[in-house]
Order: structure tokens, then C-alpha cells, then sequence
């Protein structure tokens, strides 16, 4: 879906797996201060937006999510996962239950998957799903903001600040009084800066959420059976994951940031070195400068200098070896 945000003075649209929301308004960096500093908005409208309704719904969502969410209270924001029966991620939703329904909103064009597994799923359970992305817009304001949200918005409060599901079309209203807006680059950067995974970014088909530091945040430890939760008790209890992600402090002399998919590798053994992981994510961050994540084998030293492409990278820790 194409925002009417794109429409605002400045807007430059963005590409890829983002395409239907601005990338920046002009002035990256300013967007990215503004968000740090706890005003402006994200429009985050290209996103698939999925409800679950009927009174089963927090104890059927409980039995297929890597999430502790029967007894979820109403207005809490989580976030989970859908694995593989391997223990691959699949998904990863971001929900509140309003008190009669469950709001989730998850990575653009993935909400398609994600209801046909959740239909699959429903036997003889009271529960409804929807795929609610045409008429649903979802917006984040970021921590500190002092705007409100709108009479009959969900919204969906964290530390890094709050989304608001928002009839789709309210959004240029809503806009005009909360903004400026900010672009989706600039929330990237943040992202990025935080350490916090993305479906599609941070993961690839063999991808298990120990690697990424989604346990805890994402996947209950202590919750009964779901589909995947063999892998992860037994990486939990018995072994280590193959690979960790990582922040990347990139050379800022550089002109291009490596792309994501670039290889990572020790800078000691030179340009022909083997490759030992990979770029998921690269920005340009306001204060820190060239960034990025990556993930890598889990037993690169700590302290090991990194090439992420051709340029010089200092890693530092998120996912411990």
C-alpha cells in the first residue's frame, strides 16, 4: 500500500521490502535526532496488521506462539514468534489485546503466511482471524513523546516507544497534529543502535532466535509446548547456537555502506580471508555513524577485528559466544 505520506513536501519513497512509506523527508539525520529526542512519528503504514477475536484467542495464540500469552493483560505489549518444526523462525508478531482483541502487526507482505497457517491451526477453537492491513494503519511514536493517540486507537506501549493501530484513514489527520513525521531510515538507524532483530533482515531460512537474543524478549522459557520449542530447550539446556549477532562500529571514512548480505571477515586474514559471517543490517546513525549488524560464526573472538566487505569494523558483543 502506498502511504499518503508520500505526498508530503520532501518525502522520498522507499525501496524494497519498505516500499509504500517514505525512506527520509529530506534530512536523515534531523528525523533520527527528532525521534531520539521524542517527537515526531513513524509512519509504519505498509505494515500487515492481523486480529485474532473470540474468547479462545489468548489460550489458542498461547499454544502456537514461542510467547506466554494466556493470562496476557490487557494493553501490555509482546512480541513473539512462530517457528519451524525445526525451530526456525517463521514469523515474528507484535501484539496487544485490547480486552476483546488481539492486534498484531508484522513485517510488510507476511501477513498472508502468517493467517493461512493461523486458519490452519484453528480446529475447534472460538477465534476469528483477520487480515486487517487495508483498513488498519499502524504509526509508532517514539519514547518520550507527548502526543496523543487518537479517540478508538489500539495502541501498543514499549520502551522504545509506543504503535498505534489507526483506522487507515485518519493517518494524514493524525500526521498533521503529531508529526513531523520521520522516515523509515531513521527508525532503522535507531533500530539498528538498540540491537533489535527484524524478520527478513536479521534472519534467513535456518535462523533459530537464540542467535538474535530473542529469547526472553520474544520466547518464553518456561511455557508449555509449541511447534519448535525442542530446538530451543536444547540449545537452551545442552549447546551453544552457530552464529551471534553482532554491532558493527564501521569505518566512517568509507563513502558506501556495505550492503546487507556482505560478507564479514577477519580483517588479520586479509582480503582473501574465508568468509565468517555476514551484514544484516547497515545505517547511518546521527552520533555513532556508520553501524551495522551482522551475524557471525559463535566462536569469533570477541575481540576480533572484522572486515564487513571492504570496510574495517570493531565488533561489539550482543549475543553472547
Amino acid at each position: 500500500m502506498k502511504s499518503p505520506l508520500l505526498s508530503l513536501p520532501g518525502a522520498v519513497p522507499a525501496e524494497g521490502v519498505d516500499e509504500g512509506v517514505a525512506a527520509h523527508y529530506g534530512d536523515l539525520f534531523r528525523e533520527q535526532r527528532a525521534l531520539a529526542d521524542g517527537t515526531g512519528l513513524v509512519d509504519l503504514s505498509h505494515r500487515g496488521v492481523v486480529t485474532v477475536t473470540g474468547e479462545d484467542r489468548l489460550s489458542w495464540l498461547h499454544l502456537l506462539l514461542t510467547q506466554h500469552v494466556s493470562e496476557l493483560p490487557t494493553g501490555q505489549a509482546t512480541e513473539a514468534l512462530i517457528l519451524s518444526a525445526n525451530g526456525h523462525i517463521e514469523h515474528a508478531l507484535y501484539l496487544v489485546d485490547d480486552g476483546t482483541t488481539v492486534w498484531a502487526h508484522v513485517e510488510p507482505g507476511t501477513q498472508e503466511a502468517l493467517i493461512a497457517y493461523l486458519e490452519s491451526m484453528k480446529f475447534f477453537y472460538r477465534v476469528e482471524v483477520a487480515d486487517r492491513t487495508a483498513d488498519t494503519a499502524v504509526v509508532h511514536l517514539p519514547a518520550g513523546s507527548i502526543a496523543e493517540a487518537p479517540e478508538g486507537a489500539v495502541v501498543r506501549e514499549t520502551p522504545h516507544g509506543r504503535d498505534l493501530f489507526l483506522p487507515r484513514e485518519g493517518l494524514e489527520a493524525f500526521a498533521a497534529q503529531a508529526g513531523p513525521p520521520a522516515g523509515i531510515l531513521a527508525h532503522e538507524a535507531l533500530r539498528v543502535e538498540q540491537h533489535r532483530p527484524r524478520l527478513g533482515f536479521e534472519t534467513d531460512h535456518r535462523t533459530i532466535p537464540h542467535e538474535l537474543g530473542w529469547i526472553g524478549t520474544a520466547v518464553h522459557l518456561q511455557k508449555g509446548c509449541y511447534r519448535g520449542q525442542e530446538t530451543v530447550a536444547r540449545v537452551q539446556n545442552l549447546g551453544k547456537p552457530p552464529r551471534r549477532l553482532v554491532f558493527l562500529h564501521l569505518d566512517g571514512s568509507e563513502v558506501h555502506l556495505p550492503p546487507s548480505g556482505a560478507e564479514v571477515r577477519l580483517a588479520d586474514d586479509g582480503p582473501d580471508g574465508r568468509k565468517i559471517g555476514f551484514v544484516t543490517t547497515s545505517a547511518r546513525h546521527h552520533e555513532l555513524g556508520p553501524v551495522a549488524l551482522a551475524l557471525v560464526k559463535r566462536n569469533v573472538p570477541v575481540d576480533a577485528r572484522l572486515v564487513a566487505e571492504d570496510t574495517a569494523a570493531a565488533q561489539e558483543t550482543v549475543v553472547e559466544p
